[in-house]
């Protein structure tokens, strides 16, 4: 990728992406841009969304869930604009909606859910799996995801295309995750996009291409600088489409979200994991 036009000076990290100007009230844009051959990153626009209605809610109440659709492919050497609306502030909730733009063509929507920390039961009925600390493995590329890196597991699917199991930390120095667990929702938000739960069912004549919808349930804090541990796993595919979900676990094995994900599922060469813009 060749940058073009950064807010900050040197390479941009991914903090800088999560930068935005506020336009006008509920109006942000995000500046931080570059040269890339594909279409804009769908967890880039969809974190950068997040981001955009967080700051219009009230202090303290951090976002347990999102439901997001790529409408088209953006341009990652171009300006995303993003649009709040303020649905409601209750007692406890917070609900928003978000609209992110490149001119006048929408290419994400996506409607988010804030709340107050509250007490009671925490409990987490799925085991943690058991897989070699991310330390000890090789390290694994993380293609076009800015201050990002990674190391695989043994893969749960021999022979898949692309991994579905795997580690990642955030390499970009965050504030405590207790102090702004926003920008940490912001940062799993864009590594949860990275599409790969179909693999397993990719063969000579079908593949995955773009992501339609992402739905996110954020249930615990967890400070996205450490390793955490996605695993995906596929479900279905029928009709051009295909499903998974996906969980976020900590090195301890803290459960921090759930994500789940359709994407487009056709013959190779109609639509391709990552579609050149046009």
């Amino acid at each position: 990728m060749r940058l073009v036009q950064q807010t900050t000076t040197g390479a941009p990290t991914i903090l800088d992406l999560f930068t935005l100007e506020e336009i006008e009230r509920d109006v942000y844009r995000a500046n931080t841009v570059f040269d890339d051959p594909f279409p804009l990153y769908g967890g880039q626009v969809a974190a950068q969304a997040l981001r955009a209605a967080g700051l219009t809610v009230p202090e303290g109440r951090p976002p347990h869930s999102l439901h997001g659709y790529y409408l088209r492919g953006g341009n990652s050497g171009v300006p995303t604009d993003f649009s709040v609306e303020r649905d409601r502030d209750g007692r406890s909730y917070s609900a928003r909606r978000v609209v992110a733009r490149q001119g006048d063509r929408v290419v994400f929507t996506m409607s988010c859910s804030f709340s107050v920390v509250e007490d009671g039961p925490d409990v987490d009925a799925a085991e943690a799996l058991e897989v070699p600390d991310p330390t000890t493995l090789p390290p694994a590329p993380m293609p076009r995801l800015f201050s990002m890196e990674g190391s695989l597991p043994p893969a749960p699917y021999p022979g898949s295309e692309w991994p579905t199991r795997f580690w990642a930390r955030c390499t970009a120095e965050l504030p405590a995750v207790h102090k702004d667990p926003l920008i940490h929702a912001c940062v799993l938000t864009y590594l949860s996009d990275i599409s790969t739960g179909l693999a397993p069912y990719h063969d000579e004549t079908s593949a995955s291409g773009s992501s339609l919808d992402h739905a996110i349930w954020f249930h615990r804090p967890i400070p996205l600088d450490g390793w955490v541990l996605m695993d995906l796993v596929p479900h279905s595919v029928a009709r051009g489409r295909g499903f998974y979900h996906g969980m976020i676990r900590t090195a301890d094995g803290t459960l921090g979200a759930t994500i789940a994900q359709e994407a487009l599922f056709r013959p190779r060469g109609s639509s391709v994991f990552h579609q050149p813009r046009s």
